[in-house]
């Protein structure tokens, strides 16, 4: 939460001391020109400002909400790449505006004090607006990036106060401060963000398909970095660079920290041979936003009077609304004469009197630059079709599923599914026509609520609840009119794996033949006393084994007896339960004789071949087949990278090139379920099976493989990366096939 909370903070506190600031310097004018009663307006302009910030971030949540995910991608990179923008002119301009900007300031105001009430609303309102609307795009990008709003809603609130604190010190002359040092030390933090934010924007665009090279990955740490340590959730967080990145992040990280940082620095260096201010007025400190040793009448030109926030060349009744009276430019608690110079003639008779003015109410103003923009922006997310979530809550039973369905509305849902009944259910929402399921619930237990989200698009939509032990229950369809496409799973019954299992089971048992016959090779190897032949038949055995992997399940105790290890074993290696090629191995290559190594080879060659002749009568689970498609590389990437099976042999990466390819033979028999649901996933993990196999392939010449913790750093690097990279993109077969009761 906190490491995603600095870039808000630092956002905030920055933000929020340049609004202070210049709310700080507009009050202290009007002040100091004897204006207190205009101090409403500019408190004013501020509220708008405020109003019109909040509800900007509100059109940008609800407004990314209604939209598919592939839409949000799209949307949220393009907004994460303007707010860099933003972020980088506020930089650049506060930076170059921190010594001047009192004096602006001042003349901002002078000018419209000159021009009546609604000018210096304004004048506040966009003295202010600005920062407000920089701050709600650069939260909701930081927020959306985070992946939750606690800790960057969090991290803003904290630095805003911050800000407060400072800007009020500031005003009573209680505090001084550089702004200069201030805004380019921050500055110079805040362009490492922004390059961040930019590349997971141009991420975003990757996703969303705006922009090409989304699987072209130049860094990929994913294997040897755990994204969820504490080191790497703060690198996320405060700078937004991930374990894994494509070529265009990357450049557009390089090139925009290198050019934008450059230039920085240069501005930096080049700042005190400005050109100086104009002869006669005398240069202001930059930590003076309100000067401390600054008398009240020093706000106004020496050769004027302190009452004159006018031009010299004005009359003074020109300071006020021209339907005004004359005398009514002077305060109410002032007496008629105060306002006229010593010395001047007596008043002239007072006129006829007049039908008092009208007088709108103090609070009309205020009301209507908050009701404005929050009525703008309630009719922007209302025509946008988005809704907030958890607007219905579905009952379902095991009689009667979705009551109280009505169709929502297009964009990102979350429904509230209560079960009613007496029975345990699955809940599903489904496309009635072809069973495709849009989300699900499992194990949803009587009289508890939980959330289901999905994404709603045009289409029809039903529930479908299937209680324990029970039948299958729909609702009535409901039809859904706008949006774009979402996403939804053609669900797999058993029927479907059907096929697939069979043709895996077909392979299986060819894999138990070839190891049967090299088990026992193997085993004679040893008895002959040929142990350097047996070290070259052992691996060739092993691989074989390694390759059947989707049906390690299914072998039971043989698995154990033919593959066992030596972990959580009383004796360790010398334990008489430790078997199978491990043990095997331990010998060969820890210098044990054939007579030590007989008995062992001979249990490995008889399990081998129990295994064949148990495996047609074992019960091969269908759903096991979509499950093995990750795990077989998840168990490689744990044990066989890391050397952890190693006994001796060096031979790690040889078992992890047998993983591959059995991984490679049951995608080919899972390809006609996987090409209807997910056709693009098939070629993007052929990419990275060809890229796990070309480092492989780098680490043995012939027969002989390089040791895993032999391995250069970088190459250790890069298989780790690919590795995690095609585990990842193999992760959602289990979901795509997974067996559903809808179906």
């Amino acid at each position: 939460m906190w490491d995603d909370g600095f870039p808000s903070f630092l956002i905030g506190l920055r933000e929020g001391l340049e609004a202070g600031l210049i709310v700080s310097l507009l009050i202290a004018t009007l002040v100091r020109a004897g204006a207190k009663s205009r101090l409403p307006q500019v408190w004013t302009g501020v509220l708008a400002a405020i109003a019109l910030a909040l509800s900007f971030g509100a059109v940008l949540t609800f407004t990314a909400a209604s939209l598919s995910a592939t839409a949000q991608e799209a949307f949220g990179g393009t907004l994460s790449v303007i707010s860099v923008a933003f972020v980088t002119a506020m930089v650049f301009w506060m930076r170059r505006s921190a010594r001047s900007l009192s004096g602006e300031i001042k003349q901002k105001v002078t000018q419209a004090l000159a021009m009546g009430a609604g000018m210096l609303i304004v004048t506040s309102f966009l003295a202010v607006g600005r920062e407000g609307l920089e701050t709600a795009l650069f939260l909701w990008t930081t927020a959306r990036a985070a992946g939750e709003s606690a800790g960057p809603l969090t991290g803003a609130g904290i630095g805003l106060v911050l800000a407060a604190g400072l800007c009020w010190g500031l005003y009573r002359r209680v505090l001084k401060i550089n702004l200069t040092k201030f805004f380019t030390a921050t500055g110079a933090v805040l362009v490492v963000i922004a390059a961040g934010v930019l590349g997971y924007g141009l991420r975003d665009l990757q996703e969303g398909g705006v922009l090409p090279g989304k699987s072209a990955y130049a860094v990929d740490l994913s294997g040897s970095i755990d994204a969820g340590s504490w080191y790497s959730t703060l690198v996320q967080g405060v700078f937004n660079l991930t374990p894994t990145m494509t070529w265009l992040q990357v450049a557009g990280y390089v090139a925009y920290l290198a050019t934008v940082m450059t230039l920085f620095v240069r501005g930096v260096r080049t700042a005190p041979s400005a050109k100086p201010e104009p002869a006669g007025k005398a240069p202001e400190k930059p930590e003076t936003a309100v000067k401390a040793d600054e008398k009240p009448e020093t706000a106004v030109k020496a050769d004027e009077k302190p009452e004159t926030a006018v031009k010299a060349d004005e009359k003074p009744e020109t300071a006020v609304k021209a339907d005004e009276k004359p005398e009514t430019a002077v305060k109410a608690d002032e007496k008629p004469d105060a306002a006229q110079p010593s010395g001047s003639r007596p008043a002239r008779r007072a006129p006829e009197p007049v039908a008092p003015e009208r007088r709108r109410p103090v609070w009309v103003v205020p009301v209507a630059v908050v009701a404005v923009p929050s009525v703008l922006a309630g009719l922007t997310v209302a025509l946008s079709g988005s809704k907030p979530a958890g607007a219905q809550t579905v009952a379902v039973s095991e009689t009667d599923c979705g009551k109280g369905f009505s169709a929502p509305r297009p964009g990102r849902q979350t429904f509230q599914m209560h079960n009613t009944g007496n029975k345990t259910s699955e809940v599903y929402l489904v496309d009635p026509a072809s069973n495709a399921v849009y989300g699900e619930i499992e194990g949803l237990a009587p009289g508890t609520t939980r959330d289901l989200v999905a994404t709603v698009a045009g289409g029809s939509y039903a529930w479908r609840c299937v209680p324990t032990g029970g039948k299958a229950v729909t609702s009535q369809a409901v039809r859904v009119t706008g949006g774009g496409g979402a996403k939804a799973v053609v669900p797999v019954s058993e029927n479907d794996l059907a096929a697939p299992l069979k043709a895996y089971k077909a392979y299986v048992g060819q894999g138990l033949a070839t190891l049967v016959t090299q088990t026992r090779k193997l085993s004679d190897d040893i008895a002959g006393n040929h142990l350097d032949t047996a070290r070259t038949d052992w691996l060739t055995a092993h691989r074989t084994y390694s390759s059947l992997g989707a049906a390690y399940g299914t072998f039971e105790d043989f698995d154990k007896k033919i593959n066992g290890r030596a972990d959580g074993l009383p004796g360790g290696v010398n334990d008489p339960d430790f078997t199978g090629f491990h043990r095997v191995e331990y010998g060969l290559w820890h210098g044990q004789s054939a007579d030590q190594l007989k008995g062992p080879a001979q249990q490995l060659a008889d399990a081998a071949a129990g295994l064949q002749k148990a495996f047609p009568t074992q019960t091969f689970d269908p759903g096991d087949l979509p499950l093995r498609a990750h795990e077989i590389l998840e168990n490689t990437l744990q044990f066989e990278l890391t050397g952890d099976t190693d006994q001796g042999s060096g031979t790690e990466l040889a078992t992890a090139d047998a993983n591959l390819s059995g991984t490679r033979e049951l995608l080919t028999v899972l390809t006609p379920l996987l090409t209807s649901r997910a056709p693009h996933l098939l070629p993007t993990v052929g990419t990275d099976i060809d890229r796990v196999r070309k480092l492989l392939d780098g680490a043995h010449q012939g027969d002989s493989w390089t040791p895993v913790d032999h391995l250069d750093a970088t190459t250790r690097d890069r298989l780790n990366g690919a590795t995690g990279q095609l585990l990842e993109d193999l992760a959602p077969v289990p979901d795509l096939l997974e067996i559903r009761k809808s179906a």
